[in-house]
């Protein structure tokens, strides 16, 4: 009799979560700097002093801050960011598929930084899965690497486009000063009337690279972490 291979067994919930745990990890490793000149440059313009440094584009962002502040600036609140993405991202990727199951059985119906969270975890796990489905389903790209990527990148614009108002909003009203903004919803409407729809999308390109940038790498690692430890699970069973 044929065994399955590595690729035909599902994981179990616990090498999902881990996997997830470990990809969010490394994918916040290396896009933290982009996070940080996001957060500068949509703040950019709250401090009116002339002293106040001017930055241009993301590159320029990062390097600015180096330069004046210091390499270790760019990954200020790191430790924060692992700890959130090992408690929280591990569960909220590594169960997906779980609750997706469970919803699909016939089981269904039951602050800015929440709404934020929200949308950016609805649409960027619901926009990966979609789109490797489709890919998938169609015969454009096999079960792989090129279409992780593809699929997570595609997310990651999605992410962005949905959770860029909400996301500057509430770095703008958590940056202010006290008194500057009374509300969230006046920080919102003072943003529409003197700047204009177009404030809502201020950091875009850093936010894209950041999102887009984050859910390639977490995703990639999370599917070839997933493979790799069931074929290693497989070994050890063979071998008992």
């Amino acid at each position: 009799m044929v065994g399955l291979t590595a690729s035909d067994v599902p994981p179990t919930m616990a090498v999902k979560i881990f996997s997830a745990g470990v990809a969010a990890c490394v994918a916040d490793v290396i896009t933290f700097p982009l996070d940080t000149a996001k957060v500068r440059l949509q703040i950019q313009g709250e401090c009116q002093t002339s002293s106040a440094i001017k930055y241009k584009g993301v590159l320029g962002t990062i390097t600015t801050l180096a330069k004046t502040e210091g390499p270790l600036k760019l990954y200020s609140g790191l430790p924060a960011g692992l700890q959130r993405q090992i408690s929280f991202a591990s569960l909220r990727i590594g169960l997906y598929d779980t609750v997706q199951e469970f919803f699909s059985t016939g089981k269904e119906r039951t602050t800015p930084n929440l709404t934020r969270n929200v949308i950016i975890n609805c649409t960027e796990i619901v926009t990966y899965d979609l789109m490797k489905e489709a890919l998938v389903k169609n015969k454009l790209l096999s079960d792989d690497l090129r279409c992780h990527f593809v699929s997570a990148l595609i997310a990651g614009l999605c992410t962005t486009v949905l959770s860029s108002p909400v996301d500057v909003v509430k770095t703008r009203f958590v940056n202010s000063p006290p008194g500057q903004y009374t509300s969230v919803p006046n920080c919102a409407m003072t943003m529409l009337t003197k700047e204009g729809p177009l404030a809502f999308f201020k950091g875009f390109v850093p936010s894209f690279l950041r999102l887009g940038s984050w859910n390639v790498i977490m995703f990639v690692c999370f599917e070839q972490l997933k493979r790799e430890l069931m074929k290693s699970g497989r070994t050890m069973d063979c071998a008992t």
